[in-house]
């Protein structure tokens, strides 16, 4: 050790692991100068712990993908008996894990959707759905809805609708075409014609664009990161029958509202409908290794019975990968994962009912099973919102302060916008929910006294 370093304090641990990856890794969606991560050291349950023992209750499970919890060593112990025995093969070649997933999620997908295309990630999993569905139709274009999202490779962040989008724009994918779908918090013309608009308005784009144009409609289960968005009730319904009536493929995003997130397997069976394709990933595995799914009808996949598929990656099926999904999906039955959610989700409409007593700020709750958002308000009547749709940083104040305050008082959870997310994992407890909510109701007082006078 040389004389400067001894006479210079060490840095603690912390401040060095967030050296590191501040100087040697580049961070998702931000400016690289000035992130504050959380260095966590270790996950168990709904609580993650940083290195100075600080303890944080993950209300957005991650990303809205640990939906079993954090730290669970069944699925330690399954990675680790099958990298005793092959940690890769090819994807020609199989294992007794890739039949076994794919027979699984066979059982619990309906209708015809019995064959998976493993791939590594949500994003993979939409890229090769939009090219299967053009391969199939032998059709180009692909309608999906503004205030979406399905990944961030150049062909899925086309097809959002997010505003991340936009910097890319002149790289964008070609043959997409969007539409606006109206919620009803913010629908002005009344409940009854809320559903009328949203059918009249699709059936008026696919006339437009030519029926005989369109390989598929992509459109997310349920809405997640845009705000939770809620369908009309009965409006997947109606898509299907213009998609059947038209020979158009409907594919389904399920990368976040899958796996047991809205109270079902799919967030899309809410809405009792089967689509021709399912694209998963997240829940799938929970982010314990990353891993990702392409359901597929067994019409679609007839096609290629005598005929090449043209999809490949190198790591499909990845053995390792086939193992953790496989024990997270016996987790989810033994432990009765999806029905916790299903009661948890109500708990948590009743307690954000009584929320909304409190906060004037308060103007919409939104939510399905335990895939919620809080959207905050600067004044209920006009329903402004505390930031606009694609806020600049100025307009984030009020919103950064309630950020703040939710970590400061020991959360991780998803604030974008002016929302509030609140997607815990699925083995949440009712004392675990009045925990997190007692945070997000005093970091909520911020906004109150920041409302419109």
């Amino acid at each position: 050790m040389s004389i400067l370093e001894k006479i210079l304090p060490t840095k603690n641990e912390t401040e060095e692991i967030i050296q590191n990856n501040q100087d040697y890794t580049l961070f998702s969606w931000s400016k690289q100068k000035g992130t504050n991560p959380i260095a966590v050291k270790y996950g168990e349950g709904v609580y993650l712990y940083d290195y100075e023992g600080k303890k944080y209750i993950d209300f957005s499970s991650g990303l809205m993908n640990v939906n079993i919890g954090h730290g669970d060593q069944r699925v330690t112990q399954a990675v680790i008996k099958q990298m005793q025995q092959i940690s890769y093969v090819t994807p020609s070649c199989i294992t007794k894990t890739r039949g076994e997933l794919g027979k699984k999620l066979a059982e619990i997908c309906p209708g015809d959707l019995n064959k998976a295309f493993f791939t590594l990630s949500g994003a993979d999993s939409i890229e090769n759905a939009i090219k299967l569905a053009r391969l199939h139709t032998g059709r180009h274009k692909i309608l999906t809805r503004y205030q979406s999202y399905h990944g961030s490779t150049n062909v899925a962040m086309t097809a959002s609708g997010d505003p991340r989008k936009l910097p890319v724009d002149a790289q964008q994918a070609s043959n997409f075409v969007h539409f606006d779908l109206p919620y009803l918090y913010r629908w002005q013309y009344g409940e009854e014609n809320l559903l009328k608009e949203s059918v009249e308005q699709l059936e008026r784009l696919i006339a437009y664009e030519g029926p005989n144009n369109i390989a598929a409609i992509l459109l997310e289960g349920e809405s997640g990161s845009s705000g939770c968005l809620k369908y009309p009730i009965g409006y997947l319904q109606k898509v299907k029958e213009q998609c059947d009536m038209h020979g158009i493929l409907l594919i389904i995003d399920e990368v976040m509202s899958g796996f047991g997130r809205t109270g079902k397997w799919f967030g899309f069976q809410n809405h009792n409908i089967v689509p021709d394709m399912i694209a998963m990933a997240k829940g799938l595995t929970c982010g314990y290794l990353p891993f990702g799914c392409l359901m597929v009808s067994d019409k679609i996949a007839a096609k290629y019975d005598d005929t090449m598929l043209p999809l490949g990656l190198t790591y499909s099926a990845h053995p390792v990968c086939c193992a953790a999904a496989l024990e997270v999906l016996k987790i989810y039955e033994e432990d009765n994962l999806i029905e916790n959610a299903t009661a948890m989700g109500k708990y948590l409409d009743e307690k954000l009912e009584e929320m909304r007593m409190k906060h004037a700020s308060i103007g919409d709750w939104r939510n399905t099973g335990l895939l919620g958002c809080i959207e905050l308000v600067k004044n209920k009547t006009t329903k402004e919102p505390m930031a606009p749709f694609n806020a600049r940083p100025g307009e984030m104040v009020i919103m950064n302060k309630v950020a703040a305050k939710i970590r400061e008082l020991g959360m991780y959870t998803f604030v974008r916008w002016s929302f509030v997310f609140i997607a815990p994992p699925l083995c949440v407890t009712k004392e675990q929910i009045d925990e997190g909510l007692a945070i997000i109701s005093e970091a909520i007082s911020i906004a109150d006294e920041n409302m419109d006078k």
